[in-house]
């Protein structure tokens, strides 16, 4: 491959990591418990709701990316088969934390290890006739589209530090 493909490949990472570095700067260090509790509007999902998900689908990149088995499956249920519930049972908010911080430290170590060609295989969840047909759709096409995933949830939560702060 080119230097200009493992330049773009580069930018894909560092736009992740920046991303990932400002949704932990809302949700593990400013945003408290309480907070995480609220509704991000009347009616829609909570702070707590959105980083189960965001755990949650983490968790699924391990196995779409080819990289290892996942580590929380159990979470889809509560935050990807299911709509926030008020009366649900959630895990705290502390291991719900750990969790995101596990899930991301293992997709960064692979990420940093994937070579450029690797970068642009297929993903688990397009078969190879597809893939043939469609090249686009390989890891890096999943790397931007999660980047994409975590910017918009981070904005959502950015609500919840306006209503907390009243």
């Amino acid at each position: 491959m080119t230097d200009t493909s493992a330049f773009i490949i580069k930018l894909a990472i560092d736009s992740w990591n920046l991303t990932l570095q400002r949704f932990n700067s809302l949700v593990l260090d400013s945003l408290d418990n309480e907070t995480l509790f609220l509704e991000i509007a009347p009616a829609r999902n909570r702070g707590i709701y959105i980083l189960g998900h965001m755990v949650a689908v983490h968790d699924r990149m391990l196995t779409l990316l080819n990289f290892t088995d996942r580590l929380y499956p159990h979470l889809d249920e509560l935050f990807l088969d299911k709509p926030d519930n008020k009366d649900a049972d959630f895990p705290d908010i502390s291991e719900l934390k750990l969790q995101w911080n596990e899930v991301n430290k293992v997709l960064s170590t692979h990420f940093n290890q994937l070579s450029v060609e690797e970068w642009l295989q297929k993903h688990s969840a397009v078969s190879a006739e597809d893939f043939a047909k469609e090249p686009h759709r390989n890891r890096l096409n999943v790397l931007h589209s999660r980047t994409n995933h975590l910017s918009y949830h981070y904005g959502q939560l950015r609500l919840l530090k306006k209503i907390d702060n009243g």
